[in-house]
C-alpha cells in the first residue's frame, strides 16, 4: 500500500520557501542590496547593482509562488541556479562546514541546493498537486 505523503513535500516545500525569502527580505530590509550589487561588481560583474536586485525581487516574489504551490519546478530551479553561483563565489572558497571546523563553508548551501532540486522534480513528475 503506498503512502500519501503529499502533506510531508507540502511542508518541506514551504519551510524552503521562508528559507529562501529570508535571503531576499533580510538584504532588501537592512539596505544590503547596494553593497551586494558593489560587490559583484567588483568581482568583475558588468551590472552588479542589477544582479542584485534581480536576485533580491526574485527570493521575495518566487518565495510565495513556492508556498502556494505554483510554478514549483521552475521557481526551484531559479533558486538553485541562484544558490549555485552563491555556492561557488561565497561558500565554496571558505570550505565545507559552516560552523565549528569552519566559517561560512558550503554545507548549508548543498542541502539547500539538493532539496530545492528535489522538490522541484518532485512537482515536476506530478508527485503533488499544488
Amino acid at each position: 500500500m503506498r503512502r500519501n505523503d503529499d502533506w510531508l513535500w507540502a511542508v518541506l516545500r514551504v519551510t524552503l520557501a521562508i528559507l529562501v525569502a529570508a535571503h531576499g527580505w533580510a538584504r532588501l530590509l537592512h539596505d544590503a542590496v547596494a553593497p551586494f550589487g558593489a560587490w559583484l561588481d567588483s568581482l568583475g560583474f558588468v551590472i552588479g547593482p542589477v544582479i542584485a536586485w534581480a536576485v533580491t525581487i526574485y527570493e521575495i516574489v518566487a518565495s510565495v509562488l513556492l508556498a502556494a504551490g505554483r510554478y514549483v519546478f521552475p521557481v526551484c530551479l531559479g533558486f538553485a541556479a541562484i544558490y549555485l553561483v552563491g555556492l561557488v563565489l561565497v561558500h565554496m572558497p571558505e570550505g565545507w562546514f559552516v560552523v565549528g571546523l569552519g566559517r561560512n563553508g558550503m554545507e548549508y548551501s548543498v542541502l539547500l541546493v539538493c532539496t530545492l532540486l528535489c522538490v522541484g522534480i518532485h512537482y515536476r513528475k506530478g508527485g503533488a498537486s499544488a
